[in-house]
């Protein structure tokens, strides 16, 4: 009998045992897959990164959140996100030309992160490919023949806000008869539409391909005043050159002097004094 009640107990703690050792083995081969896809996820992110060492990082417009086809763009929709520039499309809508896609509708759903094209918005290839549908009603665009140092050694680009200045040939105010080389501020804060043949949403792409992005003119988002100003100015015997401003920087100088030779002569001590006191804060000199 007691070898009976042995054989039963020995058996029932087989039983037991066996579903244990299955859990455990379980448990086991669970932790090490875990553990083997856990180092070739490294693996993967290290050749990732080794793969992107030293590439070039753009910030674009991104999805906010779940944006549904269909959708009206609000400002809530929008936001901004870094990406490697290798890894997005030509036609990404840069934080530029945000406010551009504003009141425009989707015409497939975004999800949230996801950097935005011109393609996912209703009229973004015509708006993409053209200069017209891009300048503002009542304002006009018109090229100047400008490059190199004259544009900030070709430095100047789509979207960049600048003065123009003009460096021309006057008769003398003082000595009749006589003429005498003038510099002035023809316009200030003005937009830049494109150098070249390049507009802003081209420039990611040629970047890209290595096109040469050089240029001899550059075209300008004006008034009809100032579109003939500028015609005349390009007339005359002279020179224009632009210069580059911050782009939040929307001051106005209503007090520009023309610059000559005698106005050069007498002004720059007071210039020079003015940049270190006020640009260089040495108020002591």
């Amino acid at each position: 009998m007691k070898q009976i009640l042995q054989k039963i107990r020995s058996g029932i703690l087989k039983q037991g045992i066996i579903p244990i050792i299955s859990v455990a083995v379980g448990v086991l081969a669970f932790l090490m897959t875990s553990q083997y896809l856990r180092s070739k996820l490294e693996d993967l992110e290290k050749e990732r990164q080794e793969m992107y060492k030293g590439a070039t990082k753009i910030s674009v417009v991104a999805a906010a959140q779940d944006i549904p086809s269909g959708t009206v763009l609000k400002q809530d929709d929008l936001g901004m996100k870094e990406v490697f520039e290798a890894s997005v499309r030509d036609d990404v809508v840069t934080p530029d030309d945000a406010n551009m896609i504003l009141g425009k509708k989707t015409l497939f759903g975004i999800t949230s992160g996801r950097p935005i094209s011109w393609s996912y918005i209703e009229g973004g290839e015509r708006v993409g490919r053209g200069l017209a549908p891009i300048i503002n009603p009542g304002m006009r665009a018109i090229s100047l023949s400008v490059g190199g140092a004259a544009a900030v050694s070709g430095m100047a680009q789509p979207n960049d806000h600048i003065d123009v200045l003009g460096t021309f040939y006057f008769p003398s105010k003082t000595v009749p008869g006589e003429m005498e080389t003038v510099t002035l501020t023809v316009l200030q804060d003005v937009t830049i539409l494109a150098t070249g043949q390049t507009l802003a949403k081209q420039q990611l792409a040629s970047r890209r391909t290595g096109r040469d992005t050089s240029y001899s003119t550059v075209t300008l988002e004006v008034t009809p005043r100032e579109a003939e100003l500028l015609v005349f100015a390009q007339q005359m015997k002279g020179r224009l050159t632009l210069s580059l401003r911050n782009p939040g920087d929307v001051s106005f100088e209503s007090d520009l002097p023309e610059i000559n030779f005698e106005h050069l002569q007498n002004k720059l001590p007071e210039l020079n004094l003015y940049r270190q006191r006020t640009i260089r804060h040495k108020p002591n000199l």
